[in-house]
């Protein structure tokens, strides 16, 4: 998944929830020079497809994209304003499929098997754990063992940086981090070092 995937890195994605257009560049340019290259701003920040056109315009190495996303129509506002993910905290059918004819990565929110297997048949080879925090890493392995190989996972909400050598040992393909990283009372010097903690985290934990 966009640039950190293809340098072989693990993806993390900063989950820029409340994010203001105004911020959003130096935000995110904040939260790029700490390693983190995919951003996600959730549709219920102030203006959401504003940050998402400039972000997507801004530059060619980040991978730009909406959150919290619950209809097709906003999947097809998000490609008209640049963005190129959609991540959702549900499985919708709809919202998968809208975004991959859209030639879009998407990532639907599960939690059981059954919503696993359901975003599978709609297309989807990348999955988000939501909430991570109230299922746990066990529930986290008890799914690897029964999805395909191919199918990441990214465990979402709750997970700070000292629950991530945790999480990869239970089959943890990524992550995404919302308040952990960003809120938007949080001064840029604040974000980057918490987006390098967590970036140094995610290496540490993957010698």
């Amino acid at each position: 998944m966009g640039a950190e995937a293809s340098a072989g890195a693990l993806p993390l994605i900063a989950i820029l929830r409340g994010l203001q257009p105004a911020r959003a560049i130096a935000v995110a340019q904040a939260v790029l020079e700490a390693g983190i290259h995919i951003i996600e701003v959730p549709l219920n920040s102030p203006d959401p497809f504003a940050s998402i056109s400039q972000l997507a315009s801004a530059r060619a190495d980040w991978l730009i994209g909406a959150g919290t996303v619950l209809h097709a129509d906003d999947v097809r506002r998000t490609h008209a304003a640049g963005g190129r993910l959609i991540v959702a905290p549900n499985c919708d059918a709809a919202v998968i499929q809208c975004a991959l004819q859209l030639g879009m990565q998407v990532l639907p929110g599960i939690a059981t098997a059954t919503e696993a297997f359901t975003a599978i048949r709609a297309g989807a080879t990348q999955l988000k754990l939501f909430p991570a925090l109230t299922y746990g890493p066990g529930h986290l392995k008890a799914l690897k063992a029964v999805l395909p190989p191919s199918v990441a996972v990214f465990p979402v909400g709750g997970i700070g940086a000292a629950d991530i050598r945790t999480w990869l040992a239970a089959g943890a393909s990524g992550f995404g981090f919302g308040s952990e990283l960003f809120r938007p009372q949080y001064a840029l010097d604040d974000i980057g070092a918490r987006a390098r903690l967590l970036v140094e985290s995610l290496h540490a934990a993957s010698r």
